[in-house]
């Protein structure tokens, strides 16, 4: 018997694919609920979906992402002039401050007044404090969402060989990829807040390429007047996620307490 799909489309995911992960979250009594998946996996679409339903339940639900808390550029620079030139590239382990999304996340539990960070990615740089959002009261449920939440760093002996043509040219002695590796390590006050995690599971990282750039055109037709990527820039930028993305691929079923999969058109498939 063939296995049943809920497409996703532009509009996003079929409303009753949206409501059983609500559901599941709330049955949960999850506080934080995550959503892992790799780079264009859909799930900033479906966090954002499940507090437009929330809403119609009269609940609320934040959601925050680890995108919104990237490093600001100059520290970013500052890494890539002290440890590693890769380390000026958002993205990767390493190029995020954990403090600041522990602490988001526990004013948000606390019921406190919360201002969300926020990252202009067109501009590659954090928004200054002004223009983030303002939370007021404690929501019912935070959504937080990540390529690579809970994902393990690799054993040491892994790191030798290099991965791609990023890792083989910029990287060749492997200081660039043992710093990310070692970074995962520190987000793990971070991964503690989240009570549970739901991965989708892509069908592997070849199909990354093709979403990251779908993004991209997508972020692009949303604001006309600015340059985002290029097709080649794209190509060289998912080779940052590639190593981190094959271990989340590897470990990420065992870890999260609820994984489904979806196809390349982003289908969740049901068995």
């Amino acid at each position: 018997m063939a296995a049943r799909a809920h497409p996703i489309s532009q509009a996003g995911y079929a409303p009753e694919f949206v409501g059983g992960v609500l559901d599941d979250a709330l049955t949960h009594r999850s506080r934080v609920y995550g959503i892992v998946g790799l780079q264009g996996s859909g799930k900033s679409t479906l966090a954002a979906q499940m507090a437009a339903l929330a809403q119609t339940r009269g609940l609320s639900v934040v959601v925050l992402s680890i995108d919104d808390v990237y490093l600001g550029r100059r520290e970013r620079l500052h890494l890539g002039h002290s440890v590693h030139p890769l380390l000026a590239t958002r993205g990767a382990p390493g190029t995020h401050d954990v403090a600041l999304a522990c602490a988001t996340i526990d004013s948000l539990i606390a019921g406190e007044p919360t201002a969300l960070p926020r990252f202009d990615k067109i501009a590659d740089r954090r928004l200054p404090p002004s223009r983030w959002i303002k939370v007021a009261g404690k929501p019912d449920l935070i959504v937080f969402e990540g390529w690579f939440l809970k994902v393990p760093p690799e054993e040491p002996d892994a790191l030798i060989e290099p991965l791609n043509a990023l890792e083989r040219d910029a990287d060749p002695h492997g200081i660039w990829r043992a710093y990310c590796n070692r970074a995962l390590a520190g987000y793990a006050p971070l991964w503690e807040r989240i009570d549970r995690l739901l991965f989708l599971q892509g069908p592997g990282f070849e199909i990354v390429l093709d979403w990251r750039w779908q993004q991209e055109a997508a972020l692009q037709a949303a604001h006309p007047r600015r340059s985002a990527m290029s097709r080649a820039s794209v190509d060289r930028f998912v080779l940052f996620f590639e190593r981190v993305s094959r271990q989340a691929l590897r470990t990420l079923p065992v870890i999260a307490d609820r994984t489904i999969r979806i196809d390349a058109a982003r289908r969740p498939i049901a068995p």
